[in-house]
């Protein structure tokens, strides 16, 4: 089977192909021949070695993967041979096979494409972790998500809207905007040409009532400040390089919330009620609740590459590496 390794942290160009035995499952595991394996920010921080999670090199970048099972472990029940997952693996999926537990595949439903179901996990679990783990959320409030052009900011767009509040998408680039817009945002703001914090002052009520910040930077506070008395604040990542420091005072005489998300975390440490949150996700994509887009797809040779794009903050929406 192929495979992409990162022989070191560091530079990109330190992944490369190479040609290994096909794998064999152990106990409790099943092997996945992958369609598709989703690329994210993540998998780039981690390949240069800017991530709390260092793995020791070598080794194969990679979380989460589509696939059909083409071999079963002793010991494993309720997957089967032919059966279409999804599957988290952590690291490794930047593969042609990956070798997972039975208990972190997913059955992948009807309609629903390798790419699709390789690229929404992520994203998707940590937006509905976000609105409905994290804070509880009223329909008709209104929810600013920063960064909206990326995989997380465009499922909290989705998600959002399946929870009936107002969103408001505020992104770089009119393809990034575009996408937002098509995702359900109702407004849209380019933090590039407009100053963040004076279009949200002229909302009625001056402001919103909650903020999802994947990016932190330079509009951290300014979205910060343009919430709402009792208005609550996601950060969920810092896709900007920059991690902002807050305004703590205006936390507190206004009695809003910032409040850290971390879906991973929590899934490492529940894993039964993470796979029953994530058969949840894709039970609500299966009736066409969530609407996860169909993302870019690249050949697995071109990791690298498409690593780098999203570090240079150049990828709209998601990307599916094609064995």
């Amino acid at each position: 089977m192929r495979r992409v390794v990162c022989m070191e942290l560091g530079p990109l160009e330190n992944l490369v192909m190479e040609e290994v035995e096909p794998l064999l499952p152990a106990p409790h595991q099943v092997v996945v021949d992958v369609e598709a394996a989703g690329a994210t920010f993540v998998d780039a921080l981690i390949a240069q070695g800017g991530y709390q999670l260092k793995p020791p090199t070598p080794y194969s970048p990679g979380g989460e993967v589509a696939g059909v099972v083409s071999a079963v472990g002793d010991e494993v029940d309720g997957v089967d041979v032919g059966d279409r997952v999804l599957a988290q693996c952590g690291v490794g999926g930047f593969a042609s096979q990956v070798a997972v537990p039975a208990s972190a595949t997913v059955p992948v439903p009807d309609g629903v494409s390798p790419a699709r179901a390789a690229t929404m996990l992520q994203s998707y679990a940590t937006a509905v972790f976000a609105l409905t783990h994290r804070i509880l959320t009223q329909p008709g409030e209104t929810c600013l998500v920063l960064g909206a052009g990326g995989g997380v900011g465009l499922a909290a767009i989705d998600v959002a809207r399946a929870l009936g509040l107002h969103t408001i998408a505020a992104a770089s680039t009119e393809d990034k905007l575009t996408a937002a817009k098509t995702a359900g945002a109702e407004m849209t703001i380019d933090y590039t040409s407009e100053d963040l914090r004076e279009v949200l002052r002229g909302l009625p009520d001056g402001g919103v009532d909650i903020v999802v910040d994947p990016v932190g930077g330079a509009n951290a506070e300014k979205a910060l400040r343009s919430l709402r008395p009792s208005g609550r604040y996601l950060t969920i990542g810092y896709a900007s390089g920059e991690i902002p420091s807050l305004p703590l005072n205006h936390v507190l005489l206004t009695n809003r919330a910032v409040v850290g998300v971390d879906w991973g975390a929590w899934a490492a440490h529940e894993p039964e009620a993470n796979r029953t949150f994530v058969g949840e996700i894709v039970r609500m994509v299966a009736d066409r609740k969530l609407c996860p887009p169909e993302p870019m797809t690249q050949p697995l040779e071109e990791a690298s590459e498409v690593l780098q794009a999203f570090l240079d903050r150049r990828v709209v929406g998601k990307v599916a590496l094609v064995p």
